[in-house]
């Protein structure tokens, strides 16, 4: 049996989903992140070292993990490679790269790796992210102490966004 094709507003379609994805995780918008995901939706990251089975517990880990306002991250997604398995169902591999800055353990981390994700057209006739996770190609992690000088000029959260540089 032949697989389906992709036509251009899927491919449009499951794009802006993960965009939507990513942006809801920088900006902390966790409902939006929510509407991304399907109701049972696994999540597997780091090599499968994180795992979770469900939206709650996949949009608990995500605010656990990265709802501080000192918590402030920048993800990248491009490089989409998008294939139709069925009528209802799609996969996509991403390359990612990600800047993170936790003021409350005093790190910055810098890395990249290649998200898998499978989609589905959920009852609603959206898609929605059904698998997602990554292993990281690298990560490193510089302490904010080996760095004099260093200072956070801006922040959505603690100063609107608003730089003190102008």
């Amino acid at each position: 049996m032949d697989q389906p094709t992709l036509d251009e507003v899927t491919r449009r379609e499951l794009e802006q989903l993960k965009y939507r994805y990513i942006r809801g995780i920088d900006t902390k918008d966790w409902d939006l992140v929510a509407d991304t995901l399907c109701e049972d939706v696994v999540g597997e990251w780091s090599g499968g070292a994180l795992h979770f089975e469900g939206r709650a517990a996949v949009m608990a880990f995500f605010t656990d993990a990265m709802g501080r306002e000192t918590f402030l991250s920048a993800h990248r997604a491009t490089q989409p490679e998008l294939h139709r398995t069925s009528d209802s169902t799609a996969t996509g591999i991403w390359a990612l790269t990600d800047h993170l800055v936790d003021r409350k353990w005093e790190f910055l981390l810098q890395g990249a790796c290649f998200y898998h994700d499978e989609y589905r057209l959920d009852p609603d006739d959206r898609w929605r992210i059904s698998r997602t996770g990554y292993r990281r190609t690298f990560e490193h992690v510089t302490p904010l102490s080996a760095l004099p000088g260093w200072q956070l000029t801006a922040s959505g959260w603690e100063n609107d966004g608003r730089s003190s540089l102008v």
